[in-house]
């Protein structure tokens, strides 16, 4: 059986429009892909003007909407309300910020498990989308999940060569070197899920 197609009336692309601008935009608040997102968008007219909803909402010159160039954190509040590009601001930085000032708490949403590590207080969770579509970073979209609930209920964090070298390796001392041997496909899901960041990410993984 295939997946249950998603239908996206009229009033909740108006609804989606008055809340972004432009149509990439409007599918992130939507939650769903923008090839889906153009299909209806394309498919519904206005009447005052005859064009179609995608029409009406391009933005091809991206006028007010701010893009994150990098150096200094950007508004976090327009991050949140999806009204900021943050494909290039780093996840993991993005999930510290929303716990140090308070916008989520530092526990799993499915558990409570919220025990810190002593030597750097550091909590075990990993960043997961509500909806599946990693590009909506809304705060509605954000969850944090610990490892257990996150294989439990969503799945693996490590490949299973890794699980292997943690299960088979001896306790690791505090001077050694793990080598992880991770590609750029387990660097990039470490990324998505806040794990690593984007500059040294092998390291910051071998710390935890």
């Amino acid at each position: 059986m295939g997946r249950k197609q998603i239908v996206i009336t009229k009033e909740q692309l108006l609804n989606a429009m008055k809340m972004t601008k432009s149509n990439m935009a409007c599918a992130r608040y939507l939650g769903i892909s923008y090839m889906h997102y153009s299909r209806y968008a394309k498919s519904y007219i206005d009447e005052e003007t005859g064009k179609t909803l995608f029409d009406l909402h391009k933005n091809q010159a991206g006028k007010g909407i701010r893009k994150f160039l990098g150096g200094k954190d950007p508004d976090l509040k327009a991050i949140m309300d999806g009204e900021l590009y943050i494909k290039s601001y780093n996840l993991n930085r993005y999930k510290d910020r929303l716990i140090q000032e308070g916008y989520i708490e530092e526990c799993c949403n499915s558990c409570g498990f919220n025990e810190q590590r002593v030597q750097d207080y550091k909590t075990p969770l990993l960043i997961h989308f509500k909806d599946k579509n990693k590009e909506n970073w809304r705060i509605e979209n954000i969850e944090l999940l610990c490892y257990n609930c996150y294989f439990l209920y969503i799945g693996d964090v490590f490949n299973e060569k890794q699980i292997k070298n943690i299960e088979e390796d001896a306790p690791v001392k505090k001077d050694d070197t793990v080598d992880w041997e991770m590609d750029e496909n387990m660097l990039e899901h470490f990324r998505e899920i806040g794990l690593a960041d984007e500059d040294d990410a092998e390291d910051y993984i071998a710390r935890l």
